[in-house]
């Protein structure tokens, strides 16, 4: 069909089609965003513009429902959130100095429809995608994690995504060669439809290798370059990322990407030596919305406007019409801007490292995106209404009604029904709960990972953090954590991102790293439901008032919304990544001791209160209600700077915070680490706090963590927690000759039944 028959074609039928059949609603634009077009274009836009405008315009690209509330992350700041700051929200990911000349990118994201439809492509695409983020920005990518949701354990469906999506982020992931360094794994019905695959990655680079998406420069050069461009993933952020699912629609199995690592792995480096020769003057990957993403926003961004041949690109495909090339979502794609002096140059690079390229446009000083097919102008736009003049809603929002009820559906249990063991009954208690699925071991999967490829990972899974070396000479690394409880977000959801940013803090904190970033990836139901859109303005509210008050800056992420199945959404699940630097990364704390440190003692830093809503006992006893813990970020700042300052001057061997699965995980954990016993006495701290034991081993409460003190140490930690006024109890010595978690008094849990039943329950549903 000609542009010009379209056109009428949709004059003659508008009136008569019920408007899920009209070609804009089939591309996911409301009718009122298609009027809209009409009056910016001043006339009826073509397929070719339709196709543009309805990916660019998607929720998925434009944060149409969010950005009225994303505005807070860049409102509520400091000087001191900044002062590192090189890059912040609005580039492919954000860029912070870490002192040295040094600079970190790091960004995470979701690709979570995508990994529900076929998890294996989705997950390998969805690493893939934030991978060529950080590549735009200029730096090499040396980590990944990812942070997975999935439903019930037991569910059958739950098998196919599992085994897929783990098969799809280690596929891609260790074809790379980066090493998955962390993340986290949970099962709840919640997500039973709507898996969430969210992933991250982080890069290094020199200060001057920096490099921006924008296309600046009239009569610079536009070159695509990398895998060729296919049929895979049309539709897939304009539809598939930016509605619900619904039994009812057609399959949406074409909409996802197909990716090749080893393509990907070549880029890399083909783009790393087009930077270290400065032949590029932007740069920008292409992931949601393909070429209508990378030429609106490198000419938006740029001081012109951008003229392309759309004819020229390489196709996998032939049969490929303008709009489904421009919408195409095909991986492994980079578009840059070379001026003509170094194109010669340019080419000579992409030829020695095989990798395709076609030159497709020049920048132009028009400010206008134009793009021919086959000698016809098929695109004629304004880039910025297209890339970020899009439609802007404020949502309807509504305090969900069942909230006052839930809150007050405090989880009371009692001895009598095992809610709250005594005496024996504790040791038992341990180990139900370190079996449980959201607590057990996750081996299963990690293992299947590649943590120390490159050789620069100084911790990985089970520690708290994750931590790489970026400067071999003077050991300055990186930590990161990523961190969210949706059962405290659907209890409140301002409190429970609070609580998400407090844990990815506390979690970088102890392995010695000073954090000074956070990226976000905030997975939520559909906007257009007034409930779910509360939770979103609510969660943000709290991200950015606890930013503002922790001192650390949102520097990027995304959000993911329509996450639900018909009217059943997920819990809000705002997903925070905390990224801290270390001087020395051979200080790093790790998250338990070892025989060596027999002998030394454990102290609790923080005090515990009846904190048991929304707890994983409480999960494990089938219960969801009440309030969550309380947040105190002025006290998660001050354990985090006693935590460091501890692990730099050597006063602490081991360090772990506390948090989901209480005290009782905590010790579990950091026994189970290199498999060495403890004795532990409750009393004195018990009285001091005035709980009965199970309450301190299973309550969530905050800003606690344990650490092992040497002996020669002790005096120095209690003068430098007393002088600085943070309460803190000798709870026990490790014992390396006892092999067992002694709960002195109560119950003595052996480790090798402890190991047991923590490392069996994956193996034993996913073979």
């Amino acid at each position: 069909m000609s542009e010009q028959q379209f056109q009428l074609d949709t004059v003659e039928h508008a009136a008569s089609t019920p408007d899920t059949e009209l070609p804009w609603a089939e591309l996911g634009l409301k009718q009122d965003e298609f009027d809209r077009v009409v009056e910016i274009l001043g006339r009826r836009p073509t397929a070719a513009e339709l196709a543009m405008y309805s990916v660019m315009w998607s929720e998925h690209c434009s944060y149409k429902s969010s950005k009225v509330h994303l505005r807070q992350f860049g409102e509520k700041v400091s000087e001191e959130m900044t002062k590192d700051l090189m890059v912040g929200m609005g580039e492919n990911a954000g860029v912070t100095d870490i002192g040295d000349g040094w600079a970190v990118t790091f960004k995470i994201e979701s690709h979570n429809h995508p990994s529900y439809v076929e998890p294996y492509q989705g997950a390998a695409t969805g690493v893939g995608g934030i991978v060529r983020d950080i590549i735009s920005m200029g730096a090499r990518p040396v980590a990944v994690m990812d942070p997975l949701r999935f439903g019930e354990i037991d569910h059958p469906d739950t098998q196919r995504v599992v085994h897929g999506i783990v098969a799809g982020v280690g596929g891609y992931g260790n074809s790379l060669g980066l090493p998955n360094i962390g993340g986290e794994v949970e099962f709840d019905a919640c997500y039973q439809a709507n898996p969430l695959v969210n992933a991250l990655a982080v890069g290094v680079m020199r200060h001057e290798d920096l490099r921006l998406a924008n296309a600046s420069g009239a009569g610079n050069r536009v070159v695509l370059f990398g895998a060729r461009t296919g049929g895979d993933g049309i539709g897939g952020a304009s539809v598939l990322a930016s509605e619900s699912f619904d039994d009812t629609k057609p399959s949406k199995r074409p909409a996802v990407q197909v990716g090749d690592p080893f393509a990907e792995k070549v880029l890399i480096e083909c783009c790393l030596e087009l930077f270290r020769d400065s032949l590029v003057e932007g740069i920008q990957d292409l992931g949601a919305a393909g070429i209508s993403c990378a030429t609106s926003e490198l000419a938006s961004n740029g001081d012109g406007g951008m003229h392309v041949d759309l004819s020229s690109v390489l196709l996998r495909d032939p049969s490929l019409t303008p709009g489904e090339i421009l919408m195409s979502e095909s991986q492994e794609r980079m578009m840059a801007v070379v001026t003509p002096e170094k194109a010669a140059a340019f080419e000579e690079v992409l030829e020695r490292w095989e990798v395709e390229y076609s030159w497709i446009g020049e920048v132009t000083d028009t400010g206008r995106l134009v793009i021919d097919w086959q000698g016809e102008v098929i695109v004629d736009v304004d880039p910025r209404t297209v890339a970020h003049e899009g439609p802007v809603y404020e949502r309807p929002m509504q305090r969900p009604a069942r909230t006052d009820a839930v809150q007050a559906d405090r989880f009371t249990g009692s001895s009598a029904d095992t809610g709250r063991p005594e005496g024996e009954a504790l040791g038992e208690a341990v180990l139900e709960l370190m079996s449980s699925p959201n607590m057990a071991s996750t081996a299963w999967i990690t293992d299947q990972y590649d943590r120390y490829v490159q050789g620069n990972t100084a911790m990985a899974m089970p520690d708290d953090a994750g931590v790489v070396r970026v400067d071999e000479q003077t050991g300055l690394g990186v930590a990161l954590s990523t961190d969210c409880n949706g059962r405290y977000a659907y209890l409140d959801p301002y409190r429970g991102a609070q609580l998400a940013l407090a844990e990815a803090y506390r979690n970088v904190s102890t392995s010695g790293a000073r954090p000074v970033a956070v990226s976000d990836c905030l997975n939520f139901g559909s906007p257009e439901d007034p409930e779910v859109m509360w939770q979103f303005a609510e969660a943000v509210r709290g991200l950015a008032d606890g930013c503002l008050e922790i001192g650390v800056s949102v520097t990027g992420g995304n959000v993911s919304l329509y996450n639900q199945t018909g009217d059943e959404a997920i819990h809000p699940t705002p997903v925070v990544a905390m990224m801290g630097v270390l001087d020395d990364v051979r200080r790093r704390t790790p998250s338990g001791w070892d025989d060596t440190a027999d002998g030394q003692a454990i102290y609790l830093l923080g005090t515990t209160a009846d904190e048991l809503d929304g707890s994983e006992w409480a999960r494990v006893r089938g219960h969801l209600g009440g309030q969550p813990p309380q947040v105190d970020l002025k006290r998660e700042r001050l354990l985090g700077e006693l935590l460091i300052n501890m692990s730099r001057d050597g006063m602490v061997d081991s360090a772990h915070d506390v948090s989901e699965g209480g005290l009782a995980a905590t010790l579990s954990e950091m026994c189970l680490r290199f498999g060495t016993g403890a004795r532990i006495g409750l009393g004195e701290v018990c009285e001091r706090d005035g709980l009965d034991a199970f309450t301190m081993l299973f309550s969530e409460s905050q800003a606690r963590a344990v650490v092992s003190v040497p002996r020669s140490e002790e005096v120095r930690f209690k003068d430098m927690c007393t002088m600085r006024g943070y309460e803190f109890a000798r709870i026990g010595v490790v014992d390396a000759q006892s092999k067992s978690l002694d709960l002195m008094g109560h119950a003595e849990v052996p480790l090798e039944r402890l190991r047991e039943a923590h490392e069996a329950t994956l193996p034993r549903h996913f073979g």
